[in-house]
């Protein structure tokens, strides 16, 4: 059992404790509270006058897959040749050794939903990952798949239609290769559906079972998706983009989490009652495209008054130190405390789906646990200590 005591800890969900006790042990919470009584022969971690806070969760990036350090050869998140390739796998791209992965502790995450990037109206798989120091990726995964990632507006416009000259090169493009992919991969289902009923009535009468419908890995990953098995991550800058991924998520009764949602503030009232998450970001950064030029804090702050659940994002362009800064700016702009504390902790691990395991000091949670020097949304804190699965994580 391992204690850390006379800590000012701050849970999206427990509140601000001052003068609080955690324990935890075999990598998971075990209780919390204020002057706990700590079991003997415990180990006493003393971080008198520093904060205590579960670690951040960044639910949308793409580290591992992009090692800028090495140029070219380091570009592993975009498959850029065709359209459409669902049957990639982004842990199969992924460096353990790539450098973000230690830099984004000292930022405070602990958690980071990762894979491929936008270049493709469909992409790949992502999957989530803790920053462990370990050598495979298999050592760091949390969830795999986390989701499919596709991308509206212009950049497969841009990669396919202006640069190769093949579909997509208009957003009527992009809409239409979508729904011929969710469209194809449902008959594929009910291709598989049907030769089940017919092996199915064969093994009753005796007779030989029928050749089965030929695989194809591309359709396997979509079916999870139909059968709402993994969500859509779905990227999208312009207000018209985010309505037109709604409008073919809905037609196809799909799960969906809206990447960057740059004009979401455009369309509120749309988004609050649609009720679909928004992972919003990066705002650490100059506007790159038409696009991207109404990014802003003002975004988040907005949805998340609205009641649509927003979490926020660096995308991996900003260097992760930097995550800490993303709440506070939050903050400049209205958004409370405990909401923008809500939107790197519990927001990010429900949109995830690791609520059971994340985001909060809860018992039997992943004692995923950082130190900061004093309040982590004050500019001049930084980490002290980190732990994942309550493993302490050397900060060099």
């Amino acid at each position: 059992m391992r204690a850390i005591i006379n800590a000012t800890i701050w849970c999206p969900v427990q509140g601000l404790i001052k003068n609080g006790t955690l324990l935890f042990e075999k990598g998971k919470i075990v209780s919390v509270g204020k002057a706990l009584p700590v079991p003997s022969k415990s180990k006493i971690i003393d971080v008198e006058g520093q904060f205590v806070v579960p670690g951040f969760i960044e639910a949308h990036a793409h580290h591992g897959l992009f090692d800028a350090t090495i140029g070219p050869m380091g570009m592993d998140g975009n498959e850029m040749t065709t359209p459409i390739t669902p049957e990639l796998r982004g842990k199969d791209g992924f460096h353990p050794f790539e450098p973000t992965l230690k830099e984004i502790i000292k930022g405070g995450v602990t958690t980071v939903n990762t894979g491929p990037g936008s270049g493709n109206v469909i992409s790949g798989e992502a999957f989530v990952i803790k920053p462990l120091p370990e050598t495979v990726v298999e050592d760091m995964i949390v969830m795999s798949p986390s989701g499919l990632k596709v991308a509206l507006g212009e950049n497969p416009k841009r990669v396919h239609g202006q640069e190769n000259k093949r579909m997509p090169m208009t957003r009527m493009g992009v809409a239409g290769l979508l729904r011929k992919t969710f469209t194809d991969g449902q008959n594929y289902l009910d291709e598989w559906k049907a030769f089940g009923a017919k092996a199915k009535e064969a093994k009753e009468k005796g007779e030989a079972i029928p050749m089965p419908p030929k695989r194809d890995l591309g359709f396997e990953t979509i079916a999870k998706v139909l059968k709402r098995e993994i969500p859509l991550h779905a990227h999208c800058h312009r207000a018209d983009d985010i309505a037109t991924i709604i409008r073919i998520v809905e037609e196809f009764s799909l799960r969906m989490v809206l990447i960057h949602c740059t004009e979401g503030h455009k369309i509120t009232k749309f988004l609050a009652k649609k009720g679909y998450p928004a992972i919003i970001g990066p705002t650490m950064m100059w506007s790159t495209k038409p696009e991207t030029k109404e990014k802003g804090f003002k975004t988040a702050v907005i949805l998340n008054k609205a009641g649509v659940k927003v979490a926020l994002q660096t995308d991996s362009l900003t260097p992760m130190i930097h995550f800490q800064l993303l709440p506070m700016y939050c903050i400049k702009e209205g958004m409370s405390r405990e909401d923008a504390l809500k939107c790197i902790t519990i927001n990010p691990a429900e949109i995830l789906n690791l609520q059971d395991r994340i985001g909060s000091f809860e018992p039997g949670k992943d004692a995923d646990i950082i130190v900061w020097s004093g309040d982590p949304f004050d500019f001049y804190s930084e980490v002290t200590e980190a732990y994942i699965n309550g493993r302490k994580i050397p900060l060099d």
